[in-house]
């Protein structure tokens, strides 16, 4: 096997011609795409109509297996690329990619090295077939050789083939380095974007606001889009869901974040002074009207205004609620001046609006213009994964209010807060926090600190009181659900935290059905 390091001197003019057709065509191949598998093909059917070569191939090194393997080829079957698979330094390919230099093979008859792995030349006299290969380089390191099969010819130099081909795969290999490159940047932009979207995420998350499930992160994502404009809001939800905090959100990250919050409950107040408590009254307009009072509306002007249990309004109120939307402007009750507002209106309700409007309790045109950007609020059921954070973050607040040190919730405490339905949503878990951080008397929230409607006998291990053993099983299982979770699920460390043998501590372990390695990762 013959082999070079430099090209020859230059082809005659008519070959240089022919050469210089060639490249530009390549050129114009490579830049077709950015998907190197769309040019290559194309690129070597070039080669085999402005060099006469009868077979063409590309192949790439795979670095993580060592396999160097037919990328594309011209005149080859899919089934012999396929076959074309060989380890750095087996055969030609193989030394090519393994050395880093040109090979030319003058008849391939008289090379052992050349392998024929493709078979390639099954129906060729080899003895008339030469084979030139050169590597194809990125930064000065092989990753892939570019060959070519051609009649052996005695008039034909394959030094100049040689040197054609370097100056094709030094084409290819800028093409793939250029792909490279553009990956790479692309992959860092999409990093960049997705890690800037989780930071604006992060930071416009309102602070007032626990919470990182998925149903959550769409609530931080509608607050996101309608904050910034004047849009009226219909927050839904059930009762405890956390409805103002969203409404407190949309305000303080909008425009009238510097004007008032104002907040009405539509529900709590009776029905003969709703009207003066949105609208306000002029002196002596009813019984006990002393003097002029501003209404809710009026105090809210350039700011926002949150009617909470909207549903709850009756019909004239809906009727006088409805002007003020559609017209901007209002009358105190017992006034005749229409007094213009600009206030941005969010409506909170747990009630069934449709149903309500099907019963005719509530106006249909009032819906719609309530309704024109509705955010569901998700109970405490929706986004079971924020149960944890809520009570973690409830369990420092209430210790810090109360003058408590509560560091941790046991494991049966966690099962009860993971698997209880809360009817009663956020509030229910608020108020059973700190009911159990008052109860605490050991810095720690044991499950019997928490209210009877979570004490169920799966979640607590509670058992009839009149049964001293399953009593003493229930304390015992406890005990050592604690222990493991203390030391992250290590047995041996377990049973001396207990003063147990680690043989006693196997047997109550498979008692109780207790999995040691849930505690692993724990903290």
């Amino acid at each position: 096997m013959a082999e070079t390091e430099s090209p020859s001197s230059a082809a005659g003019s008519g070959r240089g011609v022919h050469e210089l057709t060639l490249l530009m065509e390549l050129s114009e191949i490579l830049d077709r795409s950015m998907d190197l598998r769309e040019v290559l093909g194309p690129a070597l059917e070039a080669m085999h109509h402005h060099m006469g070569m009868l077979r063409g191939t590309i192949t790439l090194l795979n670095r993580e297996t060592g396999e160097i393997s037919v990328e594309t080829a011209y005149g080859l079957s899919p089934s012999a690329q396929r076959r074309g698979r060989y380890r750095v330094g087996e055969g030609v390919t193989g030394r090519v990619v393994s050395e880093g230099r040109p090979a030319i093979v003058p008849r391939v008859s008289e090379e052992p090295q050349f392998l024929d792995k493709t078979g390639s030349l099954k129906n060729l006299d080899p003895s008339e077939i030469s084979f030139i290969c050169v590597p194809i380089k990125l930064e000065n390191e092989a990753i892939g050789t570019l060959s070519a099969n051609r009649l052996f010819a005695g008039n034909v130099s394959l030094e100049e083939d040689v040197r054609l081909l370097r100056i094709i795969a030094s084409m290819i290999s800028r093409a793939v380095r250029l792909r490279q490159q553009a990956q790479e940047e692309r992959q860092r932009l999409l990093e960049e974007r997705a890690r800037l979207r989780e930071e604006l995420k992060e930071r416009f998350r309102p602070a007032n606001i626990i919470g990182r499930s998925k149903a959550m992160q769409h609530v931080y994502d509608l607050i996101a889009q309608v904050a910034r404009t004047d849009t009226t809001v219909l927050l839904r939800g059930e009762s405890g869901v956390g409805k103002e905090l969203v409404a407190h959100a949309i305000h303080y990250n909008s425009p009238r974040a510097d004007g008032p919050f104002i907040k009405v409950s539509c529900a709590a107040l009776p029905e003969s002074i709703i009207e003066s408590e949105l609208f306000g009254h002029e002196k002596g307009a009813f019984t006990g009207a002393t003097q002029q009072r501003a209404g809710r509306f009026e105090r809210a002007n350039g700011g926002t205004l949150l009617l909470d249990e909207v549903g709850d309004l009756s019909p004239a109120t809906q009727v006088r609620l409805l002007r003020v939307l559609q017209e901007k402007e209002f009358e105190r009750v017992g006034g005749t001046e229409p007094i213009k507002t600009d206030v941005r209106v969010i409506a909170a309700t747990n009630r069934d609006l449709e149903e309500a409007i099907e019963e005719g309790a509530f106006r249909p045109d009032l819906y719609y213009r309530l309704n024109v950007f509705p955010i569901h609020v998700p109970s405490l059921r929706e986004r079971p994964t924020d149960v944890m954070l809520l009570a973690d973050h409830f369990v420092e607040k209430y210790s810090k209010e109360h003058g408590k040190n509560v560091r941790r919730i046991s494991t049966p405490a966690i099962d009860m807060l993971t698997s209880y339905h809360w009817p009663g949503n956020v509030r229910e878990l608020e108020n059973c926090i700190e009911r159990a951080v008052l109860l605490s008397d050991d810095d720690v929230i044991h499950g019997h600190h928490l209210p009877p409607t979570l004490q169920t006998a799966e979640a607590s291990g509670t058992v009839p009181p009149n049964d001293l053993q399953a009593v003493l099983d229930s304390v015992e299982r406890e005990m050592i659900l604690e222990a493991l979770k203390s030391s992250r699920g290590n047995m041996a460390k377990a049973a001396r935290n207990l003063s147990i043998s680690e043989r006693v501590m196997g047997l109550r372990v498979a008692k109780h059905g207790i999995d040691s390695r849930r505690f692993r990762t724990s903290s």
